[in-house]
């Protein structure tokens, strides 16, 4: 009977112990468990801890970032064992990463970042041992981008009677992105109006002098939000009579300036022509040069000349020298005499 009874006590007795040591070490950080937060804030995660008389073994606190591949090994940031702290990791991934209390012992493991970066994205995982207990918080912190501040403009001319797109939309920012546009001055935004928050894009099919004024419009996502603004005017059209007036006008005069062009163009190479017909038929009927004339004067002379000679020859003897008269060019008769 007393051994039936003892192997009734003792498996009671085991798990009784274990429950009361497993419930000796708790973290007792409440806050919550997804964290978004912006780039570039400081960020603080949460643990802390408390432990009883049973806890009896040296404290051991570790931070790690979870890897989301289950067959690869977590990633130790920092460490605090033996009353000394230890830091792990990338450098670069470690600067302004430290913990929040200058004592971890006290019961405060939380983790402080003093500027938040993409490669500080995924889950962190808070673990504290003091055997025989142990436990440990995991919190998930996603850092966003802010949206940038965003350009609003209009589509279009707003012109009355035509439809008017208003649009906004910021460079920058963590999806999801939302956009809200909002009418800051003339009344309210159009009930026909059609807004969407995910393109940013305000349409209003029939635009109305009432439609004027000014419009804001907000992109926001998590962690931040931005806005811009623009004046919406209503612009008449104008006379489509009298531009399409003005088009026919402005297409005859450029056809008319054209055909005179043209016809100046064929009237000088007429004229070209006829120039060059009327100066051959002149040079045709021009007569062929006559030949030069005797001249009565000039058969005077020669005449006198020669009695004169024979006079000479008959008064005075032959000479042995022989004379030359030299000939002059008369300009009137075009030879010389």
């Amino acid at each position: 009977v007393e051994l039936k009874l003892a192997k009734t006590l003792v498996p009671r007795l085991a798990l009784h112990c274990a429950g009361y040591v497993a419930a000796a070490m708790k973290v007792t950080s409440s806050g919550p468990q997804t964290l978004q937060m912006a780039q570039g804030e400081p960020v603080t995660l949460d643990c802390t801890y408390t432990s009883s008389q049973a806890d009896i073994g040296e404290l051991d606190i570790e931070w790690s970032v979870v890897s989301p591949d289950t067959t690869k090994k977590d990633q130790m940031i920092i460490s605090y064992t033996g009353g000394r702290k230890y830091t792990h990791g990338d450098p670069d991934l470690m600067k302004g990463v430290d913990f929040t209390a200058t004592d971890p012992s006290q019961g405060d493991a939380s983790l402080s970042i003093a500027s938040l970066t993409a490669s500080h994205d995924g889950t962190y995982q808070c673990k504290v041992k003091k055997a025989p207990g142990v436990d440990s918080r995991k919190i998930s912190l996603i850092v966003m981008v802010r949206p940038s501040v965003p350009k609003c403009w209009v589509d279009g001319v707003g012109a009355v009677g035509e439809a008017a797109s208003l649009r906004c939309r910021s460079d920058q920012g963590s999806a999801p992105l939302l956009y809200s546009w909002r009418r800051e001055s003339g009344g309210s935004i159009p009930p026909d109006a059609i807004q969407n928050s995910l393109t940013g894009e305000l349409l209003i099919s029939n635009h109305s002098v009432s439609h004027s004024g000014v419009y804001s419009c907000d992109v926001s996502n998590a962690v931040g939000k931005e806005s811009c603004r623009l004046n919406l005017q209503a612009v008449k059209p104008p006379n489509r009579a009298g531009v399409i007036t003005g088009t026919v006008v402005g297409c005859l005069l450029l056809i008319m300036i054209i055909l005179i062009i043209m016809w100046l163009l064929i009237f000088r190479c007429n004229w070209n022509r006829h120039e060059k017909e009327f100066s051959n038929d002149i040079r045709e009927d021009v007569p062929a040069p006559e030949s030069r004339p005797t001249s009565r004067i000039s058969s005077f002379r020669s005449g006198v000349a020669y009695s004169q000679v024979g006079q000479t020859q008959n008064e005075h003897p032959p000479s042995t020298n022989t004379s030359y008269s030299t000939a002059k060019y008369d300009s009137r008769f075009g030879y010389a005499v």
